[in-house]
């Protein structure tokens, strides 16, 4: 309790409370413009945390990842467009309430939603995470492995599309996290000679050209679309009242529940919680044909689950190291930046650190909801910036954070490499979440691999004996095998309805 005060107090620092009203802000504009993201602003900072203390990065970065999730409602809500796939359940309802003069309302919920959400899963977070990290300790490098092992299926194996294009691009990841030194003996691969690649790649460099540069790409590509005037009214105050939250507790309860346990699970995140969270409420609904037509509900049910999916990837970061989704792993290399390693050790060996980030969250949360309320009616400006002027900022940003990681163009040469890489796979359906996991996870999966073949003389009997590691092994095999058993079913199911349908019809012929 004590240090996390003392974080608190760190966080309320006038330098810091600046740069966390900066960045909130920076974040929701990223976050309410479709094409942008609080991904692609967490990238564009990366570089720049190199020359900053630890303390003052993760305040900036976690600063830019509260607002830039909770403004993704503002476009969905205004002009039916989500700025981001946490926000496409608030479309369904948002923009029918916009149409029908309810846009302030519709605002009002999407920001207390999204505060709630935050508020109540990081609140829940800070008290979990020693608590696993704790356990964790007690874990040996055939354990880890398997999580490691896990975690990259799991995130494989939700792929949109082909299950084996999440397997490949996984298998991509992990390719290029063998570039560079061995883990364990420190002799050096694939590096063909490079001096510049002996420390392998470059973590920024694969964020600003898979992310940055290649979403610039995409989007230029497709056209500078114009956005639709919004036509809004009563803009101000809050929009709504204590009573409007009562009367949805219970959505508000079941969405945050799924939400937090979505986010805890590695490669789901806020994209999958909102929808199952509006699914629920839909179905809970005294009135489901409303949804779809503007029901404040649905609004309700998607912005608090997708929030509450913050804390839930945070739990899974701080006690164990694995990413909870992409933007955690960008958060995971920030903490490489600087020397530190997420997971178990960094909880009892950093916990001034540990509890400044969950701090730091809280505050931002807070900042986040307070200056929405404040500029609230100033919200549809945000949707007139035009494209090109964001795009050449952004593209400036990411050569100078480039060329900054090592001072030498060779970095900006990698970022334009995996910039293509980047756009190939986008033309062939490939994910690169699965890539950007594997790639950060797999260092540790190689080395806990080796490690615990070393500690069993050879032997690669613990990774099965030894309970955990063979539970989690077999929930990755699972991951794999389940869809496609889960197809057969259904097939199975479809298959044998008409022929039920048929045999009753003859019983009535027979009649």
């Amino acid at each position: 309790m004590a240090a996390y005060l003392s974080a608190l107090l760190v966080c309320m620092k006038p330098l810091n409370l600046l740069l966390i009203f900066a960045m909130v802000t920076l974040g929701i504009v990223f976050g309410a413009i479709p094409g942008l993201s609080a991904t692609l602003g967490i990238a564009l900072l990366l570089p720049i945390t190199f020359g900053l203390s630890t303390e003052t990065s993760f305040v900036m970065l976690l600063a830019i990842w509260i607002g830039g999730v909770s403004g993704t409602f503002i476009s969905a809500v205004l002009i039916g467009i989500p700025g981001s796939s946490s926000a496409i359940a608030t479309c369904f309802d948002g923009y029918p309430m916009t149409q029908k003069g309810q846009a302030s309302k519709a605002l009002g919920i999407g920001m207390t939603a999204s505060f709630i959400g935050t508020v109540c899963s990081v609140a829940i977070a800070t008290v979990l995470s020693p608590v696993i990290a704790e356990a964790a300790l007690h874990l040996g490098p055939w354990e880890y492995f398997s999580l490691c092992f896990c975690a990259i299926t799991l995130i494989a194996s939700l792929s949109k599309g082909n299950i084996f294009k999440g397997i490949m691009s996984a298998g991509i990841g992990l390719l290029m996290g063998c570039i560079g030194m061995d883990p364990i003996n420190g002799a050096t691969r694939f590096t063909f000679g490079n001096v510049y690649l002996t420390s392998g790649i470059s973590t920024v460099a694969q964020m600003l050209g898979m992310f940055a540069m290649c979403q610039i790409i995409r989007d230029n590509a497709k056209g500078e679309a114009k956005m639709p005037d919004v036509d809004v009214k009563n803009m101000k105050g809050l929009g709504i009242g204590f009573k409007d939250i009562i009367e949805n507790i219970k959505t508000i309860i079941f969405a945050f529940a799924s939400g937090l346990w979505i986010g805890f699970l590695p490669g789901m995140g806020s994209g999958i919680s909102n929808m199952v969270a509006y699914g629920y409420a839909k179905g809970i609904s005294k009135e489901p044909e409303t949804f779809g037509k503007g029901n404040p509900a649905g609004v309700w049910a998607s912005e608090t689950a997708n929030n509450a999916s913050l804390g839930g990837a945070l739990i899974p970061m701080m006690a164990l190291g694995i990413p909870g989704d992409g933007i955690t792993a960008m958060l995971i290399a920030g903490l490489t930046i600087h020397g530190l390693q997420a997971g178990p050790l960094f909880m009892t060996e950093q916990p001034d650190l540990a509890m400044l980030i969950f701090a730091c969250v809280m505050v931002s949360a807070i900042v986040t909801y307070l200056i929405q309320i404040i500029t609230k009616r100033w919200f549809p400006y945000i949707l007139k910036i035009p494209y090109h002027y964001l795009y050449t900022v952004i593209l400036v940003i990411s050569f100078i954070g480039g060329y900054g990681i090592s001072n030498t163009m060779f970095n900006i040469y990698v970022m334009l490499a995996l910039c293509l890489l980047a756009l190939f796979m986008s033309v062939a359906g490939l994910p690169t979440s699965p890539l950007v996991l594997a790639f950060i996870l797999s260092s540790k999966l190689e080395r806990y691999f080796r490690q615990g073949i070393s500690y069993a003389h050879g032997s690669y009997a613990p990774f099965f004996t030894r309970p955990v590691s063979f539970i989690l092994l077999i929930i990755a095999v699972l991951c794999v095998v389940w869809p496609y058993v889960s197809d057969h079913l259904k097939a199975k199911k479809s298959a044998k309805a008409p022929a039920a349908a048929q045999n009753i019809g003859e019983d009535i012929n027979d009649d």
